[in-house]
């Protein structure tokens, strides 16, 4: 058995039968054979996982780091980076290197790996923009392929890597095509706001200023995972119809909104705030008093009491706006 409490966010001691880690592609084909007939399943930085109990299987973990430029263009820069590059550092190096494009992600817990599962996304930025191609091992014959960003049914918070390619393919390499020229991506409300109030015009910002400012504020609505056991934003943002929108809108004109593919994006973080839950708990799971869009954990708690208090929340928002609010986090049993 193995603790996986330093393989997760939010802070639960929940074990598995076996853990396994490798630090190259050659290594995970290694241990291809032990997953036949077994159990198992692939995590990053644990940063987007509830382990709802025990998991009675193999836990995979990748190590592979390499990060070169394989490309260049006038324009762009082509940068292959290993699974389990950690994201943040990703962010800094290419800020620092002058490979622009990620400035907005920064602060994004977990590792490069899963930001293509996940398809990670902030401030008016989605990951997957920058793909060029994503390198993946068969997990039931150790065949390699190559996936483009096309194939992978990328959309918000999803890819078909986290549905149905779910535990099929294991992420090895991420290809990035990022620009050489800085060109901010400055439309996200927040990041406006947050400009002004510096005192800064969009023609000053550098790269490293904008990723220092996005850390500032990501610092002050989200908790440092090392003191307060979390994973983030918990719910995904709900695109409702324009009917739906304009019936919540005629009883809510404060509600914000964004226009959204499909329809009309409505923050899940306000629906929870207006059900009353900021700041509140259940057991030892609370919703976070500064961004009720986060789940922490109070102390000793376990998978099962964080479904609980998610299942609550869930069960209020539809009470109220006749809306369904959906985990970002995966559950795992």
């Amino acid at each position: 058995m193995y603790s996986l409490l330093h393989h997760n966010t939010f802070g639960l001691d929940a074990w598995c039968r076996d853990f396994r880690e490798y630090k190259s592609v050659e290594e995970l084909t290694e241990l291809l054979p032990e997953l036949t007939g077994t159990r198992w399943f692939h995590i990053g930085g644990g940063s987007n996982l509830i382990f709802v109990r025990d998991y009675d299987g193999l836990i995979l973990h990748s190590r592979i780091t390499d990060c070169e430029v394989v490309r260049t263009t006038d324009e762009h820069v082509f940068l292959r980076v290993g699974s389990g590059y950690v994201w943040d550092d990703l962010v800094a190096y290419c800020v620092e290197h002058g490979y622009y494009g990620l400035e907005n992600l920064s602060l994004i817990p977990g590792e490069v790996g899963s930001s293509a599962v996940q398809n990670i996304g902030a401030y008016g930025v989605e990951v997957h923009q920058f793909f060029d191609k994503i390198e993946a091992i068969d997990a039931a014959t150790g065949e390699r392929r190559v996936f483009v960003p096309s194939e992978c049914e990328y959309a918000y918070r999803s890819s078909i890597f986290k549905h149905a390619l779910r535990g099929k393919y294991i992420i090895t390499h991420i290809t990035f095509r990022l620009n050489r020229t800085f060109a901010p991506n400055l439309e996200y409300g927040a990041l406006s706001r947050e400009l002004e109030a510096r005192g800064i015009t969009p023609e000053r910002i550098t790269a490293a200023s904008l990723r220092e400012m996005i850390i500032d504020i990501r610092h002050a609505k989200l908790p440092d995972p090392d003191d307060m056991g979390n994973v983030g934003s918990f719910f995904m943002n709900p695109v409702v119809s324009e009917e739906k929108f304009n019936e919540l809108y005629a009883r809510y004109p404060e509600m914000p909104h964004y226009n959204a593919p499909g329809g009309v994006k409505i923050p899940a973080g306000w629906m929870i705030e207006q059900c009353g839950w900021k700041g509140q708990s259940l057991g030892p799971v609370g919703v976070y008093p500064k961004q009720a869009l986060v789940l922490i954990n109070l102390g000793g708690a376990t998978g099962e009491d964080v479904v609980k208090l998610s299942d609550a929340i869930r069960e209020d928002v539809k009470a109220k706006f006749g809306v369904d609010i959906f985990p970002e986090a995966n559950f795992i049993e």
